[in-house]
């Protein structure tokens, strides 16, 4: 059966559709993977798929409106017609969209620059793209230390078309690579991680990845234990990226409105409230040099964060936090009118800046005592009110004494406020691009300052390894 190109599957859906207006999505993913484990390369393989949605709306008058929307991995033709019913029949029997608004207008002039081919074929990747990896790899196969790993490149080519004629088309790479290595056995064992991310895998530092990966292993010949309390700590990059994300995901407007939020004060919202005299600056910005994202709306559903009847606003860069205040919230269009504030898109990348030119090491060599995280994981949501987080530490926490990393530390289980991080944080060092560990599978392009806490919240020890 031959696949139709995507552009077609948009126009035919589009021609068949009965609804007052209609929204489809078409994405194309091609993907590729390679795993190792023992110093032996295990699996690897590609994979092609296509997922896509059409959305029907019915107009009940011109603020009223009913959504239906039903996805398909289909590829045969003649279902493209049953998809369309489908879609129509579930907006006949919805409920009034609580964000209706006007579907764009084909011609938005913010987004004319960012308008690829629209009958452009789907990028594809494959295995080839892990030559070089797998290349640098194979003579750390041959040390003693065991390394496990995984490598995953996607390219998601995506297609919007909406019954307006608004057009829009994007393609997305993303890549990531873990890296997790082990030495010793049983109760001498030890185990550290690093990671990297990538749109393309030209650009690994595997050889600097292997290097940094030995000395976390090195730092583990002494061992020491240490019960739960209050810690000076420095959070890599990484675990910087998976707290912060976690943040971002939680600062949507509506919920700060009703009061579900950490981001919810007494009349209002916490837009203007200073966490600290640093001047991070927390955002987002689809072009940001090396994490670029899709710069429009692309969704089959409504969420507080996004709206069907968005579909294809342009994405502009967004400041979460702005020299050290908060700055913005997530509003959808019908959002920001009824709480009058600024339409504001959800990022899919997440950087922080305004720190000092230091690096991790420079931190490091000027800590009299203190800890040295570098994964967290099993993060989840203790209190929305504070947005309070537990999680656990996994794969080395180091102990710093005078100025040198002097052990391994057992591992704890935290609690913490990435806001109040934000407010009792100390230092902020140089920003760099980073993966996050806990966070990975749905997030990956991040760039975060190594961060001092004067007092990170080790509340329990965990035997996690």
């Amino acid at each position: 059966m031959s696949v139709l190109p995507a552009p077609e599957v948009v126009d035919r859906a589009l021609r068949a559709s009965r609804a007052d207006e209609a929204v489809v999505i078409v994405t194309d993913a091609h993907e590729a993977s390679l795993r190792w484990a023992g110093n032996s390369m295990t699996t690897n393989g590609s994979s092609v798929s296509r997922d896509w949605a059409v959305v029907s709306i019915f107009r009940d008058g011109p603020n009223s409106a009913r959504v239906g929307s039903v996805a398909s991995t289909s590829v045969d033709p003649a279902d493209i017609e049953a998809v369309v019913r489908a879609s129509e029949e579930a907006a006949r029997t919805a409920e009034p969209a609580r964000d209706a608004m006007p579907l764009l207008d084909a011609v938005d002039p913010g987004a004319l620059d960012q308008l690829l081919d629209w009958d452009g074929l789907p990028v594809t990747t494959d295995i080839g793209v892990f030559g070089g990896l797998a290349r640098e790899l194979a003579p750390a196969f041959d040390e003693a230390d065991a390394l496990y790993g995984f490598a995953h490149h996607q390219v998601h080519s995506s297609w919007l078309g909406t019954s307006t004629g608004l057009r829009r088309r994007w393609v997305q790479p993303t890549g990531s690579v873990e890296i997790n290595g082990k030495r010793g056995a049983g109760t001498d064992l030890a185990s550290a991680w690093v990671g990297a991310g990538t749109t393309d895998f030209t650009d690994l530092d595997t050889a600097g990845l292997l290097a940094e990966l030995s000395r976390r292993l090195d730092w583990s010949k002494r061992r020491i234990e240490l019960p739960a309390g209050r810690y000076e700590t420095l959070l890599p990059p990484s675990a910087v990226a998976d707290l912060m994300i976690y943040m971002a995901w939680t600062m949507e407007g509506r919920g700060a409105h009703e009061g579900h939020t950490a981001f919810a004060r007494a009349g209002g919202t916490r837009i203007g409230e200073r966490l600290t005299d640093i001047p991070l600056t927390l955002y987002s910005d689809p072009g940001a040099a090396g994490l670029e994202y899709r710069p429009f709306v692309a969704t089959p559903a409504s969420s507080e964060s996004l709206s069907v009847f968005d579909n294809g606003l342009t994405a502009q860069r967004a400041d979460w936090v702005r020299d050290g205040v908060i700055e913005s919230l997530v509003y959808p269009r019908a959002t920001a009118a009824e709480f009058d504030a600024a339409v504001t898109v959800p990022g899919e990348n997440l950087l922080m800046t305004g720190g000092s030119d230091a690096t991790l090491p420079d931190m490091i060599a000027r800590t009299e005592r203190g800890l040295l995280l570098t994964c967290l994981w099993y993060i989840r949501e203790v209190d929305p009110a504070t947005l309070l987080l537990t999680g656990l530490t996994r794969d080395g926490v180091y102990l710093i004494e005078n100025g040198e990393v002097t052990g391994a530390v057992n591992n704890f289980r935290f609690n913490e406020s990435p806001l109040d991080l934000l407010r009792r944080v100390t230092e902020a060092g140089r920003t760099e691009i980073t993966l996050p560990r806990e966070w990975k599978d749905w997030f990956t392009r991040t760039a975060m300052p190594p961060l001092r806490i004067p007092d990170f919240h080790m509340s329990s020890v965990s035997q996690a390894t």
